[in-house]
């Protein structure tokens, strides 16, 4: 009996959806994968799988073993991987998915830089806002900024983000400055549309005092860089990462307002599936992810040094 490759087994008839489909993807047959869930159930006493005629689903014990499950083999691989592609040249393709304006504002000479190092390594950079689905599209690994909502991925910080709150200049001089964020409620507000809520802009005073501040929304987009144009323009107000805004604070097309308070920091992470083993590349890429971008200074400190 072997514990792991039942634990395996399971794994893969979860993500394939079913025992025929995850019988393929093991080279085995179904009656052996059937057989191995079923002495899988026994041993642990629980029904991890509810089977229907149509379809298949986890129940409440199946998902809590496929979470523990997912994290021990991951867990276990990188620790095999580490140990033997220690001595090992990078080679092979590596497939990342990136964010858009993040990935070709700082991280394309971080991807240069690394792939410089390593030779024999080729990679498929995809720079794209989109949600891809890292299994399904085949991706090693990907980068993405902000809160996570797929507990299936493990998440690896990077760095943290300042935001800021930002509009332009002659957009003050006919407004005025405001004292407080409150005073925000009665501008255009330029809103990131992938937020929850994005006519909610939550913050935090110097002396610990949290609130938040209901937008009148003017113009909403899915793209930071479009919604800090439309600020130069004098369109509004936005609240954006500091690496999106830097550009037009630096050239006074932009300026940053209620600077005494904190808005919700935002953080980037590299993210891959639990039920992946992590390779020798995309863990090397990880590790140079973070120290290229822990070492930087942050955007903002580095517009005004």
């Amino acid at each position: 009996m072997d514990r792991f490759e039942d634990m395996r087994c399971f794994l893969q008839v979860v993500d394939q959806g079913s025992v025929t489909r995850a019988a393929e993807a093991m080279s085995i047959a179904p009656s052996a994968v059937s057989r191995r869930i079923k002495e899988l159930e026994a041993r642990l006493g629980a029904q991890l799988l509810a089977r229907t005629t149509r379809r298949m689903s986890l129940t409440e014990a199946g998902q809590t073993f496929y979470d523990r499950a997912a994290r021990l083999l991951a867990e276990l691989e990188e620790a095999e991987a580490e140990v033997s592609d220690a001595t090992r040249a990078l080679a092979g393709t590596l497939r990342v998915a990136v964010p858009l304006t993040f990935g070709v504002m700082h991280l394309a000479p971080i991807f240069a830089a690394f792939a410089d190092e390593h030779e024999a390594l080729r990679m498929d950079l995809d720079f794209s806002d989109r949600q891809v689905d890292l299994v399904g599209e085949g991706f090693d690994l990907a980068v993405r900024i902000g809160n996570l909502r797929d507990s299936s991925l493990i998440a690896r910080k990077l760095c943290d983000v300042q935001m800021m709150v930002c509009a332009a200049p002659d957009f003050l001089d006919r407004h005025g400055r405001p004292a407080d964020p409150q005073a925000l409620s009665a501008w255009p507000g330029l809103c990131y549309q992938g937020s929850e809520r994005l006519d909610i802009w939550r913050y935090q005073s110097a002396d610990g005092e949290t609130g938040s501040v209901q937008m009148d929304v003017r113009m909403r987009a899915n793209n930071g860089t479009m919604l800090s144009r439309a600020a130069e323009q004098g369109l509004g107000v936005a609240m954006q990462p500091s690496f999106i805004v830097e550009e037009g604070l630096a050239a006074g097309r932009l300026e940053q307002i209620l600077a005494a308070y904190r808005w919700p920091d935002i953080a980037i992470y590299a993210v891959y599936p639990q039920t992946r083993h992590l390779s020798a590349k995309a863990r090397a890429l990880i590790d140079h992810l973070r120290v290229a971008l822990s070492n930087s200074a942050t955007w903002e400190e580095q517009r005004q040094a």
